[in-house]
């Protein structure tokens, strides 16, 4: 069954249309996506997934906690807290999502034109790995990552990380502007 996104200018305004996945894939229609960082109560680690070998795009690297398209009629929160409990079995809520900003993103590989909106939010959750489920087709491993060690993995050229860099950007400007706050 095929999935429909809104369609977006590329200002991300909505055009009212809706086309499917695979049509704005080949077409390289602009459309939304949500990207979800789970950071530890204390911000100190940042929970992140491992893509399943049978990704077209970034397979068997580590990415954000949780995301992807954005449905037709669906805000972005909305598509969070969908795939968050699609991906890894975690429940969150709206209340618990901090909304921090919007990148666009363009992906080209083979057949595939990914241009995005990308909605980012961060939800402050201590998670137990072993309550985790993941969705085996999306995701192979989960892993708290030391906020550190994720700041050295991206500035050796993202290291085992997917070139995401506008949402590890806004997960740093996110780290530092907090700890700017706490000092």
């Amino acid at each position: 069954m095929s999935e429909f996104f809104d369609v977006l200018n590329s200002n991300g305004e909505y055009t009212n249309k809706i086309a499917s996945r695979e049509e704005c894939h080949e077409k390289g229609l602009w459309h939304k996506a949500v990207v979800v960082f789970i950071l530890s109560e204390n911000n100190k680690k940042v929970l992140l997934q491992q893509r399943s070998a049978n990704k077209k795009l970034w397979p068997n690297l580590w990415d954000l906690t949780a995301g992807g398209h954005v449905l037709a009629g669906e805000f972005g929160y909305q598509a969070g807290i969908r795939e968050t409990k699609e991906e890894l079995g975690i429940e969150i809520n709206k209340e618990s999502m901090e909304f921090i900003g919007v990148t666009t993103s363009e992906n080209i590989k083979n057949d595939i034109i990914n241009r995005h909106f990308n909605e980012h939010y961060i939800v402050h959750k201590n998670i137990e790995l072993k309550d985790i489920v993941l969705q085996k087709e999306e995701v192979q491993d989960i892993k708290w990552f030391d906020i550190e060690t994720l700041i050295n993995k991206i500035n050796n050229n993202y290291e085992d990380l997917t070139s995401k860099i506008g949402c590890w950007n806004y997960l740093i400007k996110y780290i530092e502007i907090t700890r700017n706050k706490n000092k």
